[in-house]
Parts: structure tokens; sequence; C-alpha cells
């Protein structure tokens, strides 16, 4: 497998070439396919869609749904979002290009490089990248058994109103590691793989610590800035979001009634590398196109990034900061999706980088999560479309 994929990044060095925005009047007409995915998406309890994809026949860029709640106006087509786990690719590539540089080992011990917390020595760089550290998830842990063991305030779950009151608060990411680390570890190093916030949120302090700048510096002078992704934010605390962009909602109960509320704008740090970033769909199609195409990893590096490794999810196992997916039509994409509070965004590309999808996808988030069959069902139907040419029968889901 990673032969293969060493073959068609090399090849992709030729096939990919980055494309500006396509305004949604002049795109669409020709792809009637992807106008009725989307549309039929809002109709399944989204508030609103919005889809770019590059293939052989250009960029295909357009929206459904509305902003915001009680408007009429559409999601911007290239609007700003909060992506989440997608943040956790850009920082894995960041990592990457240390180790390429020779300032970070893959396979030494994180401790080595930030004694401060102690860590078990056995844990390794790469480890951290491919969730296989076993160090618990600040974010709280949902275990086998059914148990749950809970993290800082977050918005699913038993703890919905705790953050939507905490929601402004700012966390440190060494606070966020060291409660980690005073929970139990869900399993020895090396021997497992758990999704894990807590393994990004140290690769981000391990980037800071080598480097001996700030993570949004880093990725603004290795990746931001060359790539011309002018629409991507490194927040930390910041609660703020650029314009355009499509409203976020949270529903949750209050002394017995039911509240609403806009969440837009609200302090990231809670999540911090483990997902805080902003981006648009372009500059995110943009971003995947340039990593597997070659631009920003020695080619044997992102061969390692792209080798699978066993999740125990169904047709989707996880190298270094992306997730390698199997499709319904037996084909094989990178990809890795961002959930958040009441939208998620989407990022997938053929290994050859010849074909991207990007969207986000905006709703009134509920504690229970009650928009999750949909969401599953609309990712799939996006892939299939896109990648497939045609429906299939949802499969599983995707962070």
């Amino acid at each position: 497998m990673a032969r293969k994929i060493t073959e068609a990044l090399d090849a992709a060095r030729v096939a990919v070439a980055d494309s500006g925005a396509v305004p949604e009047a002049a795109a669409g007409q020709d792809r009637p396919e992807l106008r009725k995915a989307i549309e039929e998406i809002v109709d399944s309890g989204f508030l609103g869609v919005s889809l770019r994809v590059r293939d052989e026949r250009g960029e295909w860029a357009g929206s459904a749904g509305v902003a915001e709640l009680g408007g009429a106006g559409k999601p911007p087509v290239n609007g700003h979002a909060r992506i989440g786990s997608n943040t956790k690719t850009f920082t894995a590539t960041l990592v990457l290009q240390l180790v390429a540089e020779g300032k970070i080992e893959l396979d030494t011990p994180a401790a080595d490089y930030l004694p401060e917390f102690g860590l078990d020595r056995r844990i390794t760089v790469r480890m951290l990248l491919q969730h296989t550290s076993g160090l618990f998830n600040f974010t709280g842990e949902v275990y086998d058994d059914g148990s749950i063991v809970h993290g800082i305030p977050v918005p699913y779950g038993t703890t919905g109103k705790e953050w939507v009151d905490n929601r402004f608060h700012t966390y440190r990411p060494e606070e966020l590691v060291r409660l980690a680390l005073s929970k139990p570890a869900r399993f020895e190093p090396g021997t497992g793989w758990s999704y894990s916030n807590t393994n990004y949120v140290l690769a981000r302090l391990l980037i800071e610590k080598v480097t001996g700048r700030s993570l949004a510096e880093e990725m603004q002078r290795r990746i931001l800035g060359p790539l011309g992704l002018s629409g991507t934010v490194v927040p930390d605390a910041s609660p703020e979001i650029p314009e355009p962009h499509a409203h976020i909602y949270y529903r949750y109960e209050d002394a017995g009634r039911q509240k609403t509320i806009d969440i837009t704008r609200y302090n990231p740090s809670w999540v911090s590398t483990g997902g805080d970033m902003i981006s648009t769909s372009q500059d995110l199609a943009t971003f995947i196109s340039a990593l597997i195409g070659g631009k920003l990893l020695p080619t044997p590096l992102l061969a390692e990034m792209c080798t699978p490794h066993p999740t125990g999810i169904p047709n989707m196992d996880y190298g270094l900061g992306v997730f390698v997916q199997k499709t319904d039509c037996g084909g094989t994409v990178i990809t890795h999706n961002g959930g958040n509070v009441g939208s998620v965004t989407l990022m997938y590309s053929t290994p050859d980088g010849s074909k991207t999808l990007t969207a986000v996808l905006n709703w009134v988030a509920d504690a229970d999560m009650s928009i999750a069959t949909a969401l599953q069902n609309a990712q799939q139907r996006l892939v299939n479309e896109v990648f497939c040419g045609e429906q299939a029968d949802p499969a599983q889901p995707t962070d």
C-alpha cells in the first residue's frame, strides 16, 4: 500500500494544479447532480451546505439552505468555518516538515522534547500523530463497556449547559495536557488505536518548543503564506470568525426549558490544536491538493503520512494526521473531516491529488447529537457522488 501511495504521489507532482474561486452563478449549470445532492442534504435536516469539487471537469462550487436561522440568504459559497479536526492534518504536516529538516525524529520519545510533562517514555512522536499513544482524550472518553469518563466541559453528552456557560473561557494547552495525564491511559503505548485530541495538543507544544515560535507563526511561515491561504486562521483563544460565514447554533436544556442560541462566536481554546482552526472550502481544497501533490513534504514522508494503520473502524485506517478510507466503489481517498459544534468540514482527495471534495455543513446542534445519522448519510452521499459517481448505502462515519 505504501509503495502504491508513493507512486501515486510522484505522479501527482505533474497532475495537480491549484484553481481559483468559481462564482456560483458560473458553476452549477453543468453539475446538476452536485446541486441536487446538496439540496437533498439540506432537506434531511441541515441549515446549510456549501460544497466545492475539483476534478477532471474543472472546479464546481455551490451552496444550499440558509446562512442563519430565520434568514433567506444562502450560506456563502466560500465562507469561513471552524474546521475542527482538519486542524490535525495541518499540524501533522508541520511536524513532518520539522522531521524533514532533522529537528524532530518520528521514533524518538516525545518526552525528550517535552520533559516537563513526565510522559511515558514509550510514547513516540509518531504515536502522537497516529493516535496510538493511549493518552486520555481531555474532551472525554467513551469506553467499550459504555462507561464515560468526562474531561473538560464539552457540548455533547451530559455537560451541554456547562459548555454554554463556559464557552468564552480560555484554556491553555499545558492545562489540557495535564488534565489528560491525570486520567488513566486507555492502553499501553503502541498497543492500540484511540482518537485523542491530547496527542495533537502535545504536537502543538512540540512544534513551539523545537522552533521557539508560536504555532500560529510557524503555520503562517510554512504553510499558509507559501500556499496563499488567506482565508485560514489559527485563532488560539480568540472567539472571532472572519466574514463572510454561516451561523451555527446550539440547543440545550436550562431549568427544564429548551433554549437555542447562536454559538458562532466562542473561544476555541477548549479544543486547542485538536480542532481550533478556521478556513474556507477553497483554502482546504488548495491545502489538500498541495499536500497530496508533494508541495509541502518530501515524497518518503508523505508516503509515511498516508500509510494506513488499523483503527478498528471498517474501511477506515489512520496514517499520520490523515484517514485512509476505502470508498463504497473500491477506491481509496485520503481524508480528514472536522466535527465541530453545529458544523462539520469535509476534506477528501484521491491519492494522486487529481480530485478533491471540500464542504461545510451547518445545523442546530444538541447534546444528544441528534443529527448524527443524517450527517453520516450526507457525508457518504457526497463521497459517493464525487468519487464513485453514484449513490450507495452510508458507510461508517468519519471524524
